[in-house]
C-alpha cells in the first residue's frame, strides 16, 4: 500500500483537520460562524441561567406535524435550550406535541395558551393545522406561559417568524430570570393626584404583577406625600405616575426629587392639555384647556418641556368608530380618520419599541428635548409624521374635524416631527441642590447614581377601556376590532427601567433574512427535483466507471 506523504496536502488535512473535526464532535464545542452570532450566549444571558439555583424545566409545546416556517423555530428553539443545559445542567427541556398527546383545548387555553390555525396545502387540497406555539417554564411550584411568535400586524409571515427567532433568547431568558427570582422587584403606582381610576388603569396593574409587586402609594396625611412616605417610598424600584390632574405641591417635587437621586426609577405619564373623548361624542364639541401641574421646573432640569398643544397627526392616526347615518332604524357605524389620536410607530432599534404593534397615542402633546444636560443621554422613544399640524388651546375640537383620507391630504404641510415619549439615562443631577429647599430633607442627595427615567406627554396610553363597568385588555379597541401595542409598550418600559442585567439589549438583535424566492421555486421546481434524482445518480456511475477504468487499466 502507498504511504500517504504527511507533507502533501491530503497528509495536511488527514492529521490536521480531522482529528479537530473529532475533538469539536465530542466535546460538544460548536463554533458559531453566522455573521450576526445568532448562536452565541450573551454575556447576561450566562449571568442569568447560572444563578438558577433549583430544577427548572421548560415545556416546549412544538412538536408534530406542522409547516416548515415552525419546524424552523422549532429547531432554534431547541438548539437555544441545549445551550442554556449546557451552561446549568439544572435546566431542563422537552417538547410536547398536544394534539398526539390528546391535550384538549380548554386545558391548553386555560394555561395562557391561544391556538394559532393556519392553512395547510399539499397537492392542490387545503387544510388546517392548530398549532400552540408556547413554552411553558416550571421552577420550584410557580409556571408561566411565554407565546415564542412575536404577535405584530403588518408584517407577513416569513417576518414574524424572523422576527420570533430574533427575540427568542429574551424571551426565555427574561421569564427565567423572573420566575427563579429569589426576591421581585416592587413597583409604586402614585395615587394622590386625581390620577386614573382603579377600572380605567387595570391592563397595567395585571401586567405589572406578571413580574413585579406592584401596589399603590397612598400619602399617609391622605393630602400630600410628605416625610412620612420616604420610608415606603425607598421600597419601590420604580414609581409610576400616570395622569396626575392635580398640581403637585413643592413639598413633594423635592420628596420626588430625592426618591430619583437615591436611584428610583420613574416611569411618567402626563397629560399637559385636559381633552376627553368621552365629552367629545356627546357634544360634538369640546374645548381643550391647559392642565398645570406645577412640575414644568422639575423636568426643565432633566432637559424636558412638556407642551400644552394638542398634535394633529394627519398622516400616521388611528380611526375612530361613530354613527354615521340610520337604515330603518338601525345605526350604521363607519371608521374614519381621527388625526388626534396619532400612532406611535418604532422606526428605531430601540429595545423598548422594537417589534410591537402601533401605539395609540389620545390627545397628546409633544415634548422638547432642551439638550445641554451633563451626564444625561435622550432617547427618542416615539415621534409624529413629518405630516403634523398643532393646535394651541384653549380652543374648540369639533368632530367635525373628521374627514376623509383625500381631505387630510388636503391639510399635509411639511413639518417637524413632534416627540410623544422620551427615554433618559445616566447620572442625574438635582433641581434642589443649591435651594434652600435641601435642608428641609434629611439625608440630601445632590446627584444620583445611574438611574432612568421614561416620560410620555400622554396620559391615557395607560388606560383600558371600561365597557359596561368591565375593564377591557390594555390596547383594545372593541369598535374598530384593533390591537395596539400600548401593553407590550409598557411592559417593555417597565423591563428596561428595572433591568439591571442588560437584558433589553438582546431585543436589539438582528437576524439577517436569507428566504428562497418563492416565484422562482415554484416556476423550476420539476427542473430541481429532476436534478435531485438524477444527479446522484449521475455522479455514482461516473465513480463507477471511473473505478473499473482505473482497475482495467491497472490489471488489463
Amino acid at each position: 500500500m502507498k504511504k500517504i506523504n504527511a507533507k502533501s496536502p491530503l497528509g495536511i488535512f488527514l492529521i490536521a483537520i480531522i482529528p479537530l473535526v473529532i475533538i469539536l464532535t465530542y466535546s460538544g464545542i460548536r463554533l458559531d460562524l453566522t455573521k450576526e452570532k445568532r448562536y452565541t450566549l450573551s454575556e447576561s444571558t450566562i449571568k442569568v441561567l447560572e444563578s438558577v439555583k433549583k430544577p427548572l424545566t421548560v415545556e416546549v409545546y412544538l412538536e408534530g406535524d406542522f409547516p416548515a416556517s415552525f419546524k424552523q423555530l422549532q429547531g432554534e428553539t431547541k438548539f437555544m435550550l441545549e445551550e442554556f443545559r449546557k451552561i446549568n445542567p439544572k435546566i431542563d427541556f422537552k417538547f410536547i406535541d398536544p394534539i398526539k398527546t390528546k391535550m384538549s383545548q380548554d386545558t391548553l387555553m386555560a394555561m395562557g395558551m391561544q391556538p394559532s390555525i393556519l392553512p395547510d396545502v399539499k397537492d392542490g387540497k387545503i387544510s388546517q393545522i392548530t398549532l400552540f406555539p408556547y413554552a411553558v417554564i416550571k421552577y420550584d411550584k410557580d409556571g408561566v406561559s411565554i407565546p415564542l411568535v412575536v404577535q405584530q400586524a403588518g408584517i407577513d409571515a416569513d417576518q414574524q417568524l424572523t422576527r420570533s427567532i430574533e427575540g427568542l433568547e429574551y424571551n426565555l431568558v427574561s421569564n427565567i430570570k423572573n420566575i427563579a427570582a429569589n426576591k421581585r422587584k416592587k413597583v409604586g403606582v402614585l395615587i394622590n393626584q386625581d390620577e386614573l381610576s382603579p377600572d380605567e388603569f387595570q391592563g397595567f396593574m395585571q401586567l405589572a404583577l406578571e413580574n413585579y409587586d406592584a401596589g399603590p402609594i397612598i400619602p399617609k396625611n391622605q393630602v400630600e406625600l410628605s416625610l412620612e412616605d420616604v420610608p415606603l417610598l425607598k421600597q419601590m424600584s420604580a414609581l409610576v405616575i400616570a395622569k396626575p390632574r392635580k398640581a403637585f405641591t413643592d413639598n413633594e417635587k423635592v420628596i420626588l426629587d430625592q426618591y430619583i437621586m437615591n436611584g428610583g426609577k420613574t416611569l411618567w405619564m402626563i397629560d399637559a392639555v385636559n381633552a376627553e373623548m368621552d365629552t367629545l361624542t356627546r357634544s360634538k364639541k369640546v374645548m381643550p384647556f391647559p392642565v398645570d401641574i406645577n412640575m414644568t421646573d422639575f423636568f426643565f432640569n432633566y432637559g424636558l418641556r412638556i407642551n400644552n398643544a394638542l398634535v394633529k397627526d394627519v398622516k400616521k392616526f388611528a380611526l375612530l368608530r361613530l354613527v354615521t347615518g340610520e337604515v330603518s332604524g338601525n345605526p350604521q357605524y363607519t371608521s374614519l380618520p381621527w388625526p388626534y389620536y396619532p400612532l406611535g410607530i418604532a422606526e428605531n432599534n430601540n429595545p423598548i419599541t422594537k417589534n410591537i404593534n402601533p401605539v395609540k397615542f389620545e390627545f397628546p402633546t409633544s415634548i422638547d428635548t432642551l439638550g445641554g444636560r451633563k451626564n444625561i443621554k435622550t432617547k427618542v422613544l416615539f415621534e409624529s409624521s413629518e405630516r403634523t399640524l398643532l393646535k394651541q388651546v384653549p380652543n374648540y375640537v369639533d368632530l367635525k374635524e373628521i374627514a376623509t383620507v383625500d381631505s387630510l391630504g388636503q391639510m399635509e404641510k411639511p413639518s417637524t416631527p413632534k416627540i410623544f415619549a422620551v427615554a433618559l439615562e445616566g447620572k442625574f443631577n438635582s433641581a434642589y441642590a443649591s435651594r434652600i429647599e435641601r435642608k428641609s430633607y434629611p439625608g440630601f442627595k445632590a446627584a444620583s447614581p445611574e438611574n432612568k427615567m421614561i416620560v410620555i406627554a400622554d396620559g391615557d396610553i395607560g388606560r383600558n377601556k371600561v365597557i359596561k363597568g368591565k375593564p377591557l385588555p390594555l390596547g383594545v379597541d372593541m369598535l374598530t376590532n384593533e390591537q395596539f401595542g400600548n401593553e407590550q409598550f409598557l411592559r417593555n418600559a417597565l423591563d428596561y427601567l428595572l433591568d439591571d442585567s442588560n437584558l433589553m439589549e438582546l431585543r436589539n438583535r438582528n437576524i439577517e433574512e436569507r428566504l428562497l424566492d418563492r416565484r422562482r421555486i415554484e416556476e423550476e421546481r420539476t427542473n430541481w427535483q429532476w436534478l435531485n434524482l438524477l444527479l446522484p445518480l449521475a455522479i455514482i456511475g461516473l465513480i463507477g466507471g471511473l473505478f473499473f477504468w482505473l482497475r482495467k487499466k491497472k490489471f488489463g
